[in-house]
């Protein structure tokens, strides 16, 4: 039996997303399993309030973004995002690529530790915030695709810029030129991914580096993710200056007690040793 035309997705707004905050990690789900996880404004919109309701708190070091069902995200909702805007006029094109780039640079620039776990259908519109996640980690049954040139468009809203900047040159030609999917195994291999596990430990090994990334030093963290990024697009020369005021920076919000405490459980205590972990962060001096 042929299904009818699609449907706007008659859920509220603060039904598109949820979360839960658990020993220092919030679980940000997108949650439109029916429509795979396609954001549609009104999930364009609810990502922007959950994120600013987690980047201050301090019971949250690590945001954790998947999705419900069997899908991380599907790309753009092509109802609700594309044609009923396109309808309307180019004031409201504007205002939904405005509510869906705000959020992914939002994402790109978080005060916090970002991982993406990727569980399933990423494709299109989802490599924004698939490149806006500092760690990626994808299921061996997750599917990677830019599908656009199938029915004819291109990959905008930044997925070219993602595949060109993710993966090798020839790699990302291809993938935009042909359409084809990638497994997780194969976004791996191309850099579309920080690593794939098996399914069943996707949720462990997420968990696990939620873990260690909590034990590290939050400013120091958040002045080395910015600054990875900072840099891509920098000569070395201006990199390196970069580097060296972005210390000094971080130097005066904290850094050298931290430094020291650091130093100190290497040099005298010898309980510190940093090729194998991070060093007791709970030892700083508070006065």
């Amino acid at each position: 039996m042929a299904k009818g035309p699609s449907q706007p997705d008659p859920r509220p707004q603060e039904e598109t997303v949820k979360y839960e905050v658990i020993d220092g990690v919030a679980w940000v789900s997108l949650n439109r399993p029916d429509k795979k996880n396609c954001q549609s404004p009104k999930l364009n919109r609810q990502m922007g309030v959950v994120l600013d309701e987690l980047e201050f708190r301090d019971d949250v070091q690590v945001l954790v973004l998947t999705g419900e069902g069997d899908a991380w995200s599907a790309g753009m909702d092509l109802l609700e995002y594309f044609r009923h805007a396109e309808q309307e006029g180019l004031h409201k094109v504007r205002q939904h690529q405005r509510e869906a780039y705000s959020w992914w640079e939002r994402l790109r620039w978080y005060e916090k530790a970002t991982v993406g776990m990727i569980n399933g259908w990423c494709f299109g519109g989802a490599y924004g915030p698939l490149f806006a996640c500092d760690i990626a980690i994808a299921g061996e049954s997750a599917q990677f695709g830019l599908s656009e040139i199938n029915w004819a468009i291109l990959p905008g809203g930044g997925a070219s810029k993602v595949a060109a900047d993710l993966m090798p040159y020839r790699k990302a030609m291809y993938h935009a030129m042909m359409g084809e999917n990638l497994t997780g195994k194969q976004a791996e291999a191309q850099g579309l991914v920080t690593e794939c596990v098996p399914d069943d430990q996707l949720k462990a090994r997420v968990t696990e580096v939620a873990d260690k990334l909590k034990a590290k030093d939050s400013q120091a963290l958040r002045a080395t993710k910015w600054a990875m990024r900072r840099v891509m697009e920098m000569t070395y020369d201006n990199a390196e200056d970069y580097l060296i005021r972005t210390q000094e920076a971080l130097n005066d919000f904290g850094g050298w007690e931290t430094r020291k405490e650091a130093t100190k459980q290497f040099l005298d205590e010898k309980t510190f040793k940093p090729g194998l972990g991070a060093f007791d962060k709970t030892k700083i001096s508070k006065d």
